[in-house]
């Protein structure tokens, strides 16, 4: 029999205040979720106030909303610039992000042009709260996340609070700062799988140890990548999904570190639009290790799927200052590599993980 929902749910936010964005006294928090999440955020309003919170702000959202607007936006609309988000967001020390949604494909029948247009006007907005703000981002389970999942909602409710609730995040970040030292004195990567040859250099670059403090669940190490190194192609074995589209058996030819060439069975023109966006949508912006072995199946949410434990994502667009990227775009799109089956990953001509499991 399932925990009880309450209990799950209180841990839940207990983790996200107090673990992941760290809410102490005087600081001024941003709640931002799907009205779907309520019964999380009623638990993390609380907890905000009882760490100490000077202020804490609530901003419910639906797709309704979103398509209501991409819907009717003019040009000038989707290009100017929202001050008062801008405003909020530079007075904000933490933000709460929980996701969801009711209808995963509401947005699939908008122009991509017009999503891609105003995430360059937000762009300042989303970038400051990356890089000035404590700030974590959850999932809290509905129907179309289950649905999506291929799972009933008792057991995709399940599945999200044991990937959160069950994992002993101070010994995964300890596991996990062997791995990213590794990762900072090697030079060449080269990852090989069904379809996939690629080769990489991150020498200079920066590996980070993400264990709960932006995404949760986490579990992942990830780093960036020199721009013009990626060579070979990598076939990716899960759909890769961008504003609830599907795209599906996606294939990419890197040369000289872009992608010069595209595959995909469903969606191949608009992945080609998408990729189009700006100069360094074409580039790869990361290249993240999953690490999180209590998620072992594709739920085709990238908060999960990412940190599949035994699975590697190379995001293209926009890389992370922490890792010392130098790639700028508006675009950030993980896509997913399992190399649990016949995978492995080289570091500097030494295998150091065979079939998804660590040899370091």
């Amino acid at each position: 029999m399932a925990e009880n929902m309450d209990t799950r749910i209180t841990k839940t936010a207990d983790i996200l205040v107090n673990y992941s964005v760290r809410v102490k006294k005087g600081d001024r928090v941003v709640i931002a979720a799907d009205i779907a999440a309520k019964p999380l955020v009623l638990e993390i309003y609380k907890a905000c106030w009882l760490a100490g919170a000077a202020s804490v702000r609530v901003n419910l959202d639906c797709y309704e909303l979103g398509e209501i607007f991409f819907d009717l936006a003019t040009s000038d609309q989707l290009s100017n610039f929202p001050k008062v988000t801008n405003f909020e967001i530079k007075n904000t020390d933490c933000f709460v992000a929980i996701h969801a949604p009711t209808n995963l494909r509401a947005l699939a029948g908008i122009d991509p042009a017009k999503m891609s247009a105003r995430m360059k006007t937000t762009k300042p907005i989303s970038d400051y709260r990356v890089e000035k703000t404590r700030w974590v981002i959850a999932n809290f389970p509905t129907d179309a996340l289950a649905q999506e999942a291929d799972r009933s909602l008792v057991s995709y409710t399940d599945f999200v609070f044991s990937a959160v609730n069950k994992v002993d995040w101070n010994k995964l970040r300890k596991r996990q700062e062997v791995i990213r030292r590794k990762i900072d004195k090697t030079k060449t990567v080269r990852i090989l799988a069904p379809g996939t040859d690629l080769s990489l250099n991150i020498a200079g670059r920066k590996a980070v140890n993400a264990a709960g403090e932006f995404n949760m669940p986490d579990g992942e190490i990830f780093t960036s990548v020199i721009e013009n190194s990626a060579e070979g192609i990598v076939s990716y074995s899960y759909p890769a999904i961008f504003m609830g589209r599907e795209f599906e058996e996606v294939k990419l030819l890197f040369k000289k570190g872009k992608v010069v060439r595209t595959e995909a069975r469903k969606g191949a023109e608009a992945l080609n639009k998408i990729l189009n966006m700006d100069g360094g949508a074409r580039k790869i912006g990361e290249l993240g290790f999953g690490n999180n072995y209590q998620i072992k199946t594709f739920s085709k949410d990238i908060l999960f799927d990412e940190k599949i434990g035994g699975t590697i994502h190379i995001a293209l667009g926009k890389g992370y200052k922490e890792t010392l990227s130098k790639n700028i775009s508006s675009l950030h799109w993980d896509m997913i590599c399992d190399l649990r089956i016949k995978g492995e990953i080289w570091f500097d001509k030494k295998l150091v993980q065979k079939n998804g499991k660590w040899l370091i």
